[in-house]
């Protein structure tokens, strides 16, 4: 997902204002901040003949480019038929950045230091941002309502302070005592009141089910398939039973296409859970472990 979402964010940067950087100069920048390599060739497989290839297509255009593994400044192999394009895409972490937001920006912006990657001060840049007055998108302030009923309050920023804290009632509390999977939802709330977000971004979440209870996995991805109704396009990577098998259900209920790509085998396969669910390796681990409880029970 990261080299997806460095190539998208080069896009994003492309032609924007009065930059004049290249599409091939921002995107090595991209690539080199996100995966922090020593050299962007080190992400070529070891022992490759071929170099490392990536194609995209937005709306039916084509971005490719190549690197090997002896590349070390520059990307001189790109062909670019894609717009620029004015959304902004985000990348949520698996772990959560509210107590961490400046100490990210100050070891990236001031200290320009590896630890950090871009999809971490991307999102830190973008939480900056206050809430935006005025009427949102329905569909936004539909998901966000729903997003502090699963919450119990709402995240705000605290100026004095300079520090996020959690709101509930008319009580406040520090970052550091509020729970993981809050500050986790709390984010894309953010996101969506800061108009950080619009029909057209595209999210990328890894782990959508950390440090979430069951219950709420499934009310977060509810609100995620609200919100790609408006246009919001995303990507998950998730281990978890209950993430694929609550989205075969959005998928069914639906009738929303959501495509699945899984490693099964020693090779990566597509289906799309509106068609049906297909056996994949976390579907059928839990499975064995069912027959496998059943089968204590009925000694």
């Amino acid at each position: 997902m990261k080299i997806l979402y460095s190539t998208i964010r080069a896009l994003e940067d492309y032609k924007r204002g009065d930059n004049q950087r290249t599409a091939a100069e921002i995107l090595f920048d991209k690539i080199f901040w996100t995966f922090q390599p020593d050299k962007i060739g080190d992400l070529v497989t070891k022992g490759a003949d071929s170099p490392l290839s990536c194609l995209v297509q937005l709306d039916g255009r084509d971005f490719i480019y190549k690197f090997g593994k002896d590349t070390t400044k520059q990307i001189t192999s790109l062909e670019n038929h894609v717009q620029p394009r004015e959304n902004n895409s985000i990348f949520l972490p698996a772990k959560e950045v509210l107590s961490l937001h400046h100490i990210i920006l100050k070891s990236r912006e001031q200290d320009m230091l590896f630890g950090f990657d871009d999809t971490y001060l991307d999102l830190a840049r973008a939480l900056r941002y206050l809430p935006t007055m005025g009427k949102n998108y329905k569909t936004f302030a539909d998901a966000r309502q729903n997003l502090e009923e699963i919450l119990g309050g709402r995240v705000e920023f605290d100026k004095a302070s300079e520090r996020w804290q959690f709101k509930k009632g008319s009580q406040k509390f520090p970052m550091g005592v509020t729970a993981e999977g809050i500050k986790k939802i709390a984010i894309l709330d953010i996101l969506l009141g800061n108009r950080s977000l619009a029909p057209g971004s595209i999210v990328f979440i890894d782990e959508p089910e950390s440090a979430l209870h069951p219950t709420a996995i499934a009310k977060f991805l509810d609100i995620i398939a609200l919100l790609a109704t408006s246009g919001i396009q995303f990507f998950l990577a998730s281990h978890s039973y209950f993430v694929v098998k609550k989205l075969f259900l959005i998928a069914q209920q639906q009738h929303l296409s959501i495509p699945f790509v899984f490693h099964c085998e020693n090779s990566w396969r597509l289906a799309d859970l509106k068609d049906d669910m297909p056996g994949n390796p976390i579907i059928d681990e839990s499975v064995r472990l069912y027959k496998e409880e059943v089968k204590l029970v009925l000694q």
